[in-house]
C-alpha cells in the first residue's frame, strides 16, 4: 500500500510532470513532444487513485498496524485526487483548445491503457504481497497460540502427576 510519503512523492511527480506539460503548451510543442511528461503524470495519477481506493478499504493487517496513519493516508489521497482533478481539467482545456476533442479522446484512451498496465504490473503484485504477509502473520499467530496452549496443557499434566510443586 502506498503510505503518506509515497502519496506525497506521487503528487510531487504529478505536479512536476504537469508543470512540464504546461511549459510545453506555452512554447507550442505538440503532444508527441510532451509524451514523457504526459506518461509520468498519468502514472502518478493512477498511483494516487489506487492509493485512495486502498485507503478506503484497508486490509485487516493494515488496520492493526497503522491505526493513526490510515486516516492521514485517506485525507492525503483525497487531497491529491482533488489536485489531480484540477490538473486534468486544465489539461483537457489545453488539449481541446490546441488539438481538438479527438486528441483529448486519444489521451483518455492512452490513460486507460496505462492504468490497465499498472494494475497488472504493480497493483496486483501489491495486493498479492499484502495477502501473503497476512497469511504468514496468521500462521505465526496460530503457531504461537498452539505453543502456548500446549505448554499450558503440559504444565497442567506435570502438576497433576506431582512433578511440579
Amino acid at each position: 500500500m502506498l503510505d503518506p510519503l509515497s502519496i506525497t512523492a506521487a503528487i510531487a511527480t504529478a505536479n512536476t510532470a504537469f508543470n512540464g506539460i504546461k511549459r510545453a503548451f506555452q512554447v507550442g510543442k505538440d503532444i508527441q513532444g510532451m509524451s514523457n511528461d504526459l506518461s509520468r503524470w498519468m502514472s502518478a495519477a493512477s498511483d494516487i487513485e489506487n492509493a485512495q481506493k486502498r485507503a478506503k478499504n484497508p486490509s485487516f493487517l493494515t488496520k492493526l498496524t497503522r491505526r493513526g496513519s490510515i486516516e492521514q493516508e485517506a485525507v492525503e489521497a483525497l487531497t491529491a485526487k482533488k489536485k489531480l482533478e484540477e490538473q486534468r481539467y486544465e489539461l483537457q482545456q489545453f488539449i481541446k483548445f490546441t488539438h481538438g476533442t479527438h486528441a483529448w479522446n486519444e489521451l483518455l484512451k492512452m490513460e486507460g491503457d496505462i492504468r490497465k498496465r499498472r494494475q497488472k504490473e504493480i497493483y496486483d503484485k501489491q495486493v498479492l504481497r499484502q495477502k501473503i504477509i497476512t497469511v504468514i502473520v496468521l500462521i505465526l499467530c496460530v503457531i504461537v497460540g498452539m505453543g502456548i496452549l500446549l505448554s499450558f496443557i503440559y504444565g497442567l499434566m506435570q502438576l497433576d502427576q506431582g512433578n511440579i510443586g
